[in-house]
């Protein structure tokens, strides 16, 4: 029996982050949003406007037969309820990151995916565009040979002086490793594949953070989360490399996204919080970094290929890319580098996961994945 194509998706959280799902979800031909819902309807009624499709509330969306697959675009603390009733629905779930708050949620999310035979599939995708694409290319290719360690930076001064709600940020689920660190995360895994051991130091800064943005300017936030967390992550190839991650930068730096040095070579690879921007090589006789071009395609604003290729999967039988494996590992050394730094000790993982497939370079973007 040939697996049904999936054509109808329901989005679930209409907040900043949606623009991006509803704009590239309708680019694929094999993609249609049917229906979107919001605790706050207003927020669904105006997205369903904008992007032609029904607002509805989550039970009415979760009850709709048409509907194959659900995308959740809800708060972190959320993540974990949302898919599991998406689930209970009978209903494929693609998450935002991160994943869950921790390795418990996690599980039970992919527990009840299994006994229920569907997927589940999560965010960030953008492990799977132009730029990591692009690098993951040339180092199959061992361009610059074996990796020895790597340099990963996320280092910003908050979210509070743009996002219109960033409480959540400063909350469980919040900070910049379970914030940001999943894009890099990814993005080493699709690189460098699973993590085996880590270590971590962490501080919060500031015990309270101000709003300057609109409209909630001038509210104080209590910080409940670490902002500055510096690990030591080992992986299984044997690649040993850091990762900062910090809310506590607001003055700049010079310090690379992220960086690989290999036994013949070292490779800069762009901000992992996007699809495009240049990867540079610098190999022995270089005089200086060089550019590579993209052997990819998904370059910036193509948030949203991770949807496609889950459905893309489905329909054809093959495991998809942003998965719940790298989506558990990643909450399993997300929550073990707050452990290590908490125990003062290094700890290894419980979890693993397979190194996706790379992208296939002659696909044509928005076609097909």
């Amino acid at each position: 029996m040939s697996t049904p194509t999936i054509t109808q998706i329901g989005i679930i959280g209409c907040g900043s982050i949606s623009k991006a799902y509803f704009t590239a979800c309708n680019r694929f031909p094999f993609l249609h949003v049917k229906a979107c819902a919001d605790l706050v309807h207003a927020a669904a009624e105006a997205k369903a406007k904008e992007y032609n499709c029904a607002a509805v509330g989550i039970d009415a969306l979760l009850a709709d037969p048409a509907i194959a697959l659900v995308v959740n675009l809800t708060i972190p603390v959320a993540h974990a309820e949302i898919d599991l009733r998406i689930l209970a629905a009978g209903k494929h779930a693609y998450s935002e990151k991160p994943f869950a708050l921790n390795r418990t949620e996690g599980a039970a999310v992919v527990a009840a995916a299994v006994a229920k035979g569907l997927r589940v599939g999560c965010a960030p995708d953008t492990c799977l565009g132009a730029a990591i694409q692009t690098a993951r290319a040339l180092l199959d290719e061992g361009a610059i040979g074996k990796v020895v360690g790597f340099s990963g930076n996320m280092l910003c001064g908050g979210h509070e002086s743009w996002h219109p709600s960033p409480e959540f940020y400063y909350q469980p689920g919040g900070g910049p490793m379970f914030d940001m660190g999943p894009y890099y995360l990814h993005a080493l895994i699709t690189l460098l594949g699973p993590v085996t051991r880590v270590t971590g130091v962490t501080r919060t800064t500031h015990p309270t953070r101000t709003i300057t943005s609109r409209p909630k300017h001038g509210k104080v936030v209590t910080v409940e989360v670490p902002t500055h967390l510096v690990s030591i992550l080992e992986f299984a190839c044997g690649t040993v490399g850091t990762l900062t991650t910090s809310f506590d930068i607001p003055h700049g730096n010079t310090l690379p996204n992220l960086e690989l040095w290999g036994t013949n070579g070292s490779l800069q690879v762009p901000d992992p919080n996007g699809t495009g921007g240049p990867v540079r090589i610098r190999r022995a006789g270089d005089k200086d970094w060089v550019e590579r071009n993209h052997t990819h395609p998904y370059r910036e604003g193509s948030r949203g290929v991770g949807v496609a290729d889950m459905v893309d999967a489905i329909n054809t039988g093959r495991p998809h890319r942003a998965n719940d494996g790298i989506a558990l590992h990643a909450v399993d050394i997300m929550q073990a580098i707050h452990e290590a730094s908490d125990t003062g000790r290094a700890v290894t993982l419980t979890s693993t996961c397979k190194q996706p497939r790379p992208m296939d370079p002659s696909k044509q973007e928005w076609v097909e994945v």
